[in-house]
């Protein structure tokens, strides 16, 4: 690899790279747009899933002690690249297909799954979709039916007017926090890690604009509206 970091191959890069992991089931009118010619990177049972939404795997990842013989077949058949780890490893699967997806200096990446009913799963990959290595990438996932944009600038959140959106600062103070068509506004304000002052907001108007002056928050769209739908 060269001597530059992989955020600075990234940041080169305009295409978007989808990556599947396991998780609960995707409604397919919740996912993002995916633009057709994306490479797709899936890791163990996100082979599983990717198949499921049509979507061709051109890189599999992962130790596969959960994807199904039949998909992983499938993929191989197909000509996908296979990069096998073994089980006992130092990073999930998921970070594994991130690091592959990285490599190729996406600009954008979208993880479809992730939330598969273990806390300490869901909490690890929620850290990690903030993590310093995607510095440079703009990064959404579709976690069931539940939204989550990293915003370390500034951010477009599109949904409902009365959809419910979370912000969330992660590594750290979020500072100079500013929304617009949001039910609860905030005007350069600093969020701490650890207070709840972003949680439970709404969309009066779609899109939303959040921005950060420094810092990360992950905006958390949970696909449910809140109790002031009425209002907005």
């Amino acid at each position: 690899m060269p001597a530059e970091g992989i955020g600075q191959m990234a940041a080169r890069g305009m295409e978007t790279i989808v990556v599947v992991t396991g998780g609960d089931e995707l409604d397919v009118d919740d996912l993002p747009t995916l633009p057709p010619s994306a490479l797709v990177v899936a890791a163990d049972s996100g082979i599983d899933r990717a198949l499921g939404l049509g979507l061709r795997v051109d890189v599999a990842v992962g130790d596969f002690d959960s994807v199904s013989d039949g998909a992983m077949r499938a993929v191989v058949d197909a000509g996908a690249e296979v990069q096998r780890h073994r089980a006992a490893k130092d990073a999930t699967d998921l970070e594994l297909a991130l690091e592959a997806a990285l490599l190729r200096g996406p600009g954008r990446i979208v993880v479809l799954g992730g939330h598969g009913g273990r806390l300490d799963h869901l909490l690890a990959n929620m850290l990690l979709l903030a993590s310093d290595e995607l510095s440079e990438v703009e990064v959404v996932a579709q976690m069931g039916p539940a939204r989550v944009t990293v915003i370390r600038a500034v951010a477009q959140l599109h949904g409902r007017p009365g959809d419910t959106v979370t912000l969330l600062p992660v590594h750290g103070v979020a500072s100079g926090v500013s929304t617009t068509s949001l039910l609860y506004p905030l005007a350069d304000e600093d969020l701490a890690p650890g207070s709840t002052r972003g949680v439970s907001n709404e969309m009066t108007a779609t899109p939303a604009l959040v921005s950060v002056r420094a810092g990360t928050l992950l905006a958390v769209q949970p696909g449910r509206f809140g109790p002031y739908p009425s209002r907005t």
